[in-house]
């Protein structure tokens, strides 16, 4: 997008760092109100991650102005608020591509750009990475800095802590802003969170917060103020104290929206010796009245129209599976009092919002903590409550261990309503459901069940709910659902499939939501298909018999091929010995790129033209 002359003369100077830096300390200010309104012109326009990046412009400007990147490394913890970090690094232009096939990445991201330092998409790894950038940085002796940008939801994760505390330990040069805006994705919860809310609500941050830019203007040091708050404020509860315990230096808090005297801030701490940690507080959705006011909505938005402010209807009227499960969790709540419900810090998207407010004694965010949310549901299962788990494929991942050492080992029944199964889309490789039932499958005890529509979820949440005999998943995907009729709920028979079609030389075995595009395909090939719905156990015998009346197998999942259902169907069959050509149609052995559900489909021939063409290939060789 080529810039207005006229609307935006200081950001068109400011193409890249090296120009930012050129520019006099005055025209920051301008420079910011420019950024900001292009950041709503473009994502208004093309959609994306909104709100985080409204509420870092200022940071943003700051931190380039005073250090010298790409030289300097920049680390943006999970990097929803990297936008004005993008359009500043030689992105501009190419904004209105993010999060689109072949587009600008979605994070932060290594290849992209070599202002992006470090790969992201999760939350609470910056410190970390940063760390081991700084001791890097110490071992090659020029003088490199490294900044770690980290929101004050991401430091409710015990690695920012692990991370914390061992860069105390090795005193590292090494700068932590912690943004503080009291929300991650939802509202932030959890103690840490309320500390801050509570200290920083206070009239004497009140007063220290209104005061710090005159402390800053007055003493001839960084050193002098850090001596000044330890001599004056040791042994006082402030926000500083947990740092300072870390081995940190602390400052703040300050104005995160103030760019000069970030500025002058981050000018003064620049060549402080050791870890240091700087507080700012900012607004998330800062300067569009409508992200304000509601920055869950406006975190990631469609296109909508940045004057009136009101994000557009949801085209499709069907339920999403997330929604389903919501409405599933509250129709059993309902019934059933030892329900305990669990997220890491994900009530609207796994829709929980309404099960949050009608059952809040059974409801536990527990922020974002993946480990110890699959930890505490094994606590409530011995406790002899019935624990579920929503959480998403990829973020599953943090939590393996746990899974299998505190649930599966000891066969605790903890129900997984694992959402965002297989393709995610827009969000790229860091958020692809890849592998779930991969990893899943190989876990002694695990039940695995894989709807084919929303009234299948359903019973499979409910069959989930009522097996007591180990750990179980019910894995769904992003998006809406079929239309189907949803039946009342029943156990279904573990380890049981259902033939949907029958025909004859080719048998198709789908696993999940891709039931759909397989009908279609059956129907043009004249195949079987059959609904296996349990990944683990599978239907041996369901299995064995197709094996024995078609020529061919193909097994269709929305999951890494390697080690995925396919496998679980090639063991079996091998294990009996018994010779049958077998087709494995799934994800690919490599990283899925952004792009929406339907193009990345297509492209991995997983829409109905493209399982046939892989049928019929598979066929003729």
């Amino acid at each position: 997008m080529d810039l207005d002359v006229a609307q935006y003369p200081t950001l068109l100077l400011a193409e890249n760092p090296d120009a930012l830096r050129l520019l006099l300390k005055e025209s920051l200010p301008k420079l910011c109100d420019e950024l900001r309104q292009y950041l709503i012109n473009i994502v208004s326009q093309s959609s994306g991650h909104f709100a985080s990046g409204l509420g870092t412009v200022e940071l943003t400007v700051a931190l380039h102005y005073v250090y010298k990147t790409p030289f300097d490394r920049l680390i943006w913890d999970i990097g929803h608020q990297a936008y004005p970090h993008k359009i500043l690094t030689g992105r501009r232009n190419r904004l209105a591509t993010i999060r689109q096939k072949k587009g600008l990445h979605p994070f932060p991201w290594r290849t992209e750009s070599e202002y992006d330092a470090f790969s992201v998409g999760h939350s609470s790894t910056s410190i970390s990475a940063g760390l081991g950038m700084a001791v890097a940085a110490k071992h090659e002796g020029l003088g490199r800095r490294t900044v770690c940008v980290i929101g004050d939801g991401a430091m409710t994760a015990g690695m920012a802590f692990e991370a914390m505390n061992h860069a105390g330990d090795i005193k590292s040069d090494i700068l932590v802003i912690l943004n503080d805006n009291e929300m991650s994705i939802s509202e932030n919860v959890g103690a840490f969170n309320n500390y801050l809310a509570r200290l920083l609500s206070g009239n004497l941050y009140t007063r220290l917060r209104e005061g710090s830019k005159k402390v800053f203007t007055s003493v001839p040091t960084i050193k002098t103020l850090v001596k000044q708050t330890e001599d004056n404020l040791k042994g006082m509860v402030v926000p500083g104290t947990l740092f300072t315990e870390l081995g940190f230096n602390y400052i703040g808090p300050v104005d995160g929206h103030d760019v000069h005297h970030l500025v002058d801030t981050l000018k003064n701490m620049h060549d402080l010796q050791g870890p240091k940690l700087l507080h700012i507080m900012t607004k998330k959705g800062r300067g569009y009245e409508p992200a304000e006011k509601d920055p869950i909505s406006f975190h990631s938005v469609p296109k909508f129209d940045p004057v009136s402010g009101r994000l557009p209807p949801i085209a499709n009227n069907l339920p999403s599976y997330s929604k389903i499960f919501g409405y599933w969790l509250c129709e059993t709540a309902a019934q059933d009092s030892t329900l305990m419900a669990i997220t890491p810090a994900m009530r609207e998207g796994s829709g929980m919002v309404q099960f949050s407010r009608e059952y809040p004694k059974q409801y536990f965010d527990v922020a974002i903590a993946e480990q110890h949310a699959v930890t505490f549901a094994a606590g409530l299962a011995i406790g002899g409550y019935k624990p579920v788990v929503a959480i998403y494929s990829t973020f599953l991942q943090r939590a393996y261990d746990q899974l299998i050492h505190d649930v599966a080992i000891q066969q605790l029944p903890v129900m997984f309503a694992i959402d965002r199964g297989g393709i995610v889309g827009a969000d790229g490789q860091t958020h692809q459901g890849a592998f779930d039932l991969s990893f899943l499958r190989c876990i002694p005890s695990m039940v695995i069940m894989t709807p084919s529509d929303e009234n299948e979820c359903r019973q499979m949440l409910y069959t989930g709910y009522h097996y007591n005999d180990g750990p179980s998943a019910v894995r769904y995907p992003r998006g809406s659902g079929t239309g189907a009729i949803l039946e009342p709920l029943k156990s279904l028979p573990i380890g049981k499939g259902i033939m949907r079609r029958a025909g004859k030389d080719i048998a198709i075995l789908n696993f999940g939501t891709l039931l759909l595009e397989a009908a279609q395909v059956a129907e043009a090939l004249d195949a079987t298909l059959v609904d296996m719905r349990f990944v683990k156990p599978l239907d041996k015998q369901m299995i064995m018999k197709m094996a024995s009346s078609h020529k061919t197998l193909v097994t269709l999942e929305e999951n890494a091929i390697i080690g995925g259902a396919g496998s679980g169907v090639n063991e079996l069959l091998m294990g009996h010995r018994r010779l049958v050509s077998v087709l494995n149609i799934g994800l690919p052995d490599k990283f899925i790129p952004q792009g929406s559900q339907e193009e990345i489909r297509a492209d991995l021939l997983l829409d109905a033209a493209g399982i046939q063409r892989q049928i019929e290939k598979w066929m003729q060789q």
